[in-house]
């Protein structure tokens, strides 16, 4: 491999535009080509984002048949699954962005054809990178609460739905759940080690989406838009799951860990509408532990950086290429945080607790 990283980026819209722009950033990479099925729309963005010499596709596998070391999956969800596999079996490191994917059979494909490449597949959850996060990781990792047996998370924008291919379940396959949630999931799982989900009892609703008070778009609305989920992990770990894109309320509460011998509490950065989910920072955290039999609170510092989380995101996938790494966020990993999604969605559907069945390959 030579010391430049020829990249392809396949979707044209808002997110394959931060990736774009993290690409350029960077001495050693060069973006290649651009696809989007609509027609024009790559040629469109390659223009607009002042991409020279880079060639325009409609059909992504016409851009998969070009000297590529690595591929963005930028695309709608419901087309991350498809792309993807296509990308790994013509030889290409793949970035998926998050969710992985629309339901759990294609993540678990999607694994699959990563190993039988010898690719990477990594998914792009950038809050991984924000040094609080890793903070929090570290915290529960080196054993400072003990054994910890309950955790809740999630987080709830007031108003904060978005439409077109985020609300049609053919295109999306879930709504809050799978847009912010699964930032939720994975900061409480990656903090735990990502143990294995047993079962799950949820409930979901969309009165506000599907409400044309509420959203310009509600005759197409078809997802969730507020659930709530309770999730046996394995370790004897019950994880407390909420999420919200619209609500009459100001927060769904902190994310909390209970631990044997101490907890943990953070609350989310930012106020307002679109505060309160966890793709937005850490605002604080306290630690509650006893000392000497009196009960004492410790606040953690917050780290205030102006690291862009987005680009090291990007970053760490080139880095991990180029010295032949593992995936920074593997896709092994983040079939269990589509494990739980796809949990959800069953058990709201049914209105019983439903069972988490894994693959032996990941137990």
């Amino acid at each position: 491999m030579s010391n430049t990283i020829n990249v392809g980026i396949i979707g044209s819209g808002g997110i394959a535009a931060a990736h774009a722009e993290a690409y350029k950033q960077m001495d050693d990479v060069r973006i290649v080509a651009v696809a989007d099925i609509i027609p024009g729309k790559a040629s469109q963005f390659i223009e607009q984002l002042n991409l020279k010499n880079v060639r325009g596709f409609r059909d992504h596998l016409d851009l998969l048949t070009l000297d590529l070391d690595a591929v963005s999956v930028c695309t709608p969800n419901v087309a991350h699954h498809q792309t993807s596999i296509d990308s790994l079996n013509s030889g290409k490191h793949v970035l998926v962005e998050k969710p992985m994917a629309v339901t759990l059979t294609q993540a678990i494909e999607m694994v699959d054809a990563a190993k039988k490449a010898d690719k990477i597949l990594t998914v792009g959850f950038q809050p991984r990178y924000d040094p609080n996060m890793q903070a929090v990781k570290d915290i529960v990792q080196t054993g400072q609460l003990g054994n910890v047996y309950y955790v809740q998370t999630g987080g709830g924008r007031r108003r904060g739905m978005p439409g077109g291919t985020f609300i049609k379940k053919s295109l999306a396959g879930a709504g809050a759940m799978a847009d912010i949630g699964c930032y939720s999931l994975d900061l409480a799982l990656n903090s735990l080690g990502y143990p294995k989900p047993l079962t799950v009892s949820a409930y979901t609703s969309n009165y506000f989406g599907t409400n044309p008070i509420y959203h310009k778009e509600a005759d197409n609305f078809e997802v969730e838009d507020f659930g709530v989920a309770m999730i046996r992990l394995e370790g004897d770990i019950l994880l407390n799951f909420k999420i919200s894109w619209a609500m009459h309320m100001d927060s769904l509460g902190p994310t909390l860990f209970l631990g044997t011998d101490a907890g943990l509490k953070l609350t989310p950065a930012g106020n307002g509408p679109w505060s309160g989910v966890w793709d937005g920072g850490i605002g604080s955290i306290s630690m509650y532990h006893d000392i000497k039999g009196h009960h004492v609170e410790t606040t953690i510092p917050v780290q205030n950086h102006r690291l862009n989380i987005f680009y090291e995101k990007v970053r760490d996938f080139v880095i991990a290429i180029k010295e032949g790494k593992a995936a920074p966020i593997p896709g092994e990993q983040i079939v269990i945080n589509q494990a739980i999604i796809d949990g959800i969605l069953r058990s709201s559907e049914l209105g019983s607790e439903v069972k988490i069945k894994l693959p032996d390959t990941f137990k």
